[in-house]
């Protein structure tokens, strides 16, 4: 008789403790053990209880655990969170088993031994038979569904609480996302707000509406929204700096001269075109998109196109607007030398579009559904001992459920965004088609996109700053743990899981679009280095910087509104005070947008930063030394932003490594 010893490690989180009887079976490369109970009344969340095994004979090499829990006399049926199994042999090796999700069923569970494996490692039959069973079973627990046409897939769920347990939000995380929630909307039905479908009266009126919610960045922005330089500034380091690109020769359809527009220093246009000072952001993207109706109202929805100039002192000044995209009397080109009103009315067209570009495209296309594409491809196709799954499926936490949440409470039929934006309804499934459609894999990787849009020497442009050494970092430790695995190109081409994993990829996120430039396959270690370090980046450092600022620059509203309710003057000399009132949002869309980016700038007490692996899915020594050193070099990064944030009037916060998440979680 030779004895095991199993050493049982519970989740430190609420509701991990269970009541039920817990039993093992080890499986080894010369045998398996009986179906051991683990004798405790209670495994209490927190714990590590060591516990025997005994078998006639050595099993070998351990291969994997079969873990199962059956409810207890009168005890009533609970859910057991185990984050791993430690298994000492009688031959003094030590064997862990990565666990990391809830068991709720009376389902007999398997679990690999933590070494990392690819499909062509697999030499005991045993092994082979439980990666197929694993993938086999994650294939019906993580199914495609068809959101629409020219939009990407998403999980096949019936609410975000059919979704299975390991991908489900904890305990916390419920319970905070719920209580921010009904808190903020209760809060505005006490004072009177969301049935309130007035104008309103002065903009001074707006400030009762989170008059205890404000932050140092909203109430800067309530103080300067209307200046030039913040309109500016926006465009480089606010919730979408995505989109403004150098302009070396003005668009046909926005035909500014040279003496229309003002040039400091002596300059003209065309000077400054050829200097490479000048930049365009255009929203081409909404043309012709259908604003909804909302309070039984027809909204108004723009596609800009704005015309900036960098000066000599390095400031970012906007130069000019055109409000659609169709050069015309009616369509005038609004400048800073037009009145007062008249400019001002033309940026907040220009704000308004921006709302919707940054939501639909920038941060729901971009980060959200991108990212949910790469979680279930990984959970489809990669089974939990391939190492690329390891790699990223700390990148894939809470995703699906915070996506499913905006289906249902955003995006779906009664969600806000439906209901109370101008690109709700009918426009917001075309806006996310003609996006996908124009999406390159190039644009995704930040090195790739500052690139093409020619920003490399753009003064103060943090995003790009602080994202480009973040890349770099990622890509520093996803190379080497990638070339840890993969010692060459033919094994990579060799990998079917990683094959069919980026097939998947391309077929249902990207709808199998050539001009995409998404990888169908990969032939080289360097391919899969690449892409490997896109899909980390997008899913925390992108992810972070177009959502983490939405209530800095979107709490107070006149700087984003989510709608207006005016056709935009087609005219000079037409506007005022009062059509500015008339045209911002009434008071009952006011208020539900700003409690909702309140409610999605909020960080939960369970938020894990980008470099920290609080659940440890690599046991060898190097890739744990790898993810130490990389969590290392984010901290490095960190002291020099915040040095560098010292000097700065409004900091750069957003892609600080300690307030990056590590996936879409929010």
């Amino acid at each position: 008789m030779v004895v095991y010893e199993a050493t049982v490690y519970t989740g430190d989180r609420i509701q991990a403790t269970t009541l039920n009887s817990v039993h093992i079976k080890l499986v080894g490369t010369d045998g398996e053990s009986d179906r051991t109970w683990l004798k405790s009344l209670v495994i209490f969340r927190g714990s590590v209880s060591t516990y025997t095994v005994s078998c006639p004979n050595s099993l070998g090499r351990l291969l994997l655990i079969e873990l199962d829990k059956r409810q207890f006399g009168f005890l009533p049926d609970d859910a057991w969170f185990p984050d791993k199994v430690e298994i000492k042999s009688p031959e003094e090796d030590v064997y862990t088993f990565p666990i990391h999700c809830w068991i709720s069923d009376q389902e007999t569970h398997r679990y690999r031994e933590g070494k990392a494996l690819r499909i062509f490692d697999e030499s005991h039959s045993l092994g082979q038979y439980a990666r197929q069973q694993e993938l086999s079973q994650r294939s019906l627990e993580y199914d495609w569904e068809f959101y629409g046409p020219g939009i990407p897939y998403t999980i096949k769920a019936d609410g975000a609480m059919t979704l299975p347990d390991e991908v489900q939000f904890s305990f916390t995380k419920t319970t905070e996302f719920a209580f921010t929630a009904a808190t903020g909307l209760a809060e505005l039905r006490l004072k009177g707000l969301v049935d309130n479908q007035e104008n309103w009266k002065t903009l001074d009126d707006i400030n009762g509406v989170f008059r205890n919610k404000d932050t140092p960045l909203s109430d800067y922005v309530q103080e300067h929204w209307a200046e030039d330089w913040l309109f500016a500034y926006q465009f480089l380091n606010g919730v979408n700096p995505t989109l403004i690109r150098r302009c070396k020769t003005l668009p046909e359809n926005f035909p500014v001269t040279d003496d229309m527009v003002f040039i400091p220093d002596g300059s003209n246009l065309l000077n400054e075109l050829e200097r490479g000072n000048i930049y365009l952001c255009d929203y081409k993207n909404l043309d012709g998109m259908p604003a909804n109706i909302i309070n039984e109202k027809q909204q108004y929805l723009t596609a800009p196109l704005v015309l900036l100039h960098k000066r000599s002192d390095d400031k970012l000044m906007p130069i000019a607007i055109q409000l659609k995209q169709t050069p015309a009397e009616d369509n005038p080109i609004f400048l800073p030398t037009d009145s007062a009103y008249d400019w001002l009315t033309a940026k907040i067209f220009v704000r308004s579009a921006d709302f919707s570009e940054h939501q639909l495209n920038a941060h729901l296309l971009r980060t959200h559904l991108l990212a949910e594409v790469f979680a279930v491809s990984l959970l489809r196709n990669l089974p939990m001992v391939h190492p690329i799954y390891k790699l990223l499926i700390p990148h894939t936490r809470y995703t699906l459920q915070i996506n499913e949440l905006a289906r249902e409470r955003l995006i779906g039929p009664a969600g806000v965004f439906t209901l109370f934006a101008a690109s709700g309804r009918e426009a917001l499934p075309k806006i996310l088609a003609r996006s996908l459609s124009s999406i390159t894999y190039r644009s995704l990787c930040i090195p790739d996109d500052i690139a093409d849009r020619d920003l490399q020497d753009l003064p103060n442009f943090y995003y790009r700053d602080d994202g480009l050494q973040l890349w770099s970092i990622i890509f520093k430790y996803v190379q080497r743990v990638i070339k840890y695995y993969y010692k060459s190109d033919d094994e990579v081409q060799r990998d079917s899981e990683l094959q069919t994993w980026i097939g998947d990829i391309f077929k249902h996120g990207f709808l199998s679009q050539l001009q995409t430039g998404i990888p169908q396959n990969f032939t080289t270690v360097s391919e899969l280095i690449k892409f490997a370090t896109m899909v980390m980046f997008t899913c925390s450092c992108q992810h972070a910087a177009v959502n983490s600022g939405q209530y800095d620059y979107g709490g107070w509203m006149p700087n984003t509104p989510a709608t207006l309710q005016r056709a935009p003057p087609t005219k000079k000399g037409t506007t005022s005070k009062s059509t500015i009132l008339e045209t911002l949002p009434p008071i009952n869309v006011t208020a539900q947008g700003m409690a909702t980016v309140w409610l999605l700038s909020r960080r939960s007490s369970d938020f894990v930063s980008l470099g920290d692996y609080p659940e440890y899915h690599y046991t060898e020594e190097t890739p744990r030394q790898l993810q130490t050193d990389f969590k290392s070099d984010l901290d490095k990064l960190s002291i020099m932003i915040n040095n560098r944030n010292k000097d700065l009037e409004i900091p750069y916060t957003y892609l600080d490594p300690k307030n990056v998440e590590n996936s879409v979680a929010i």
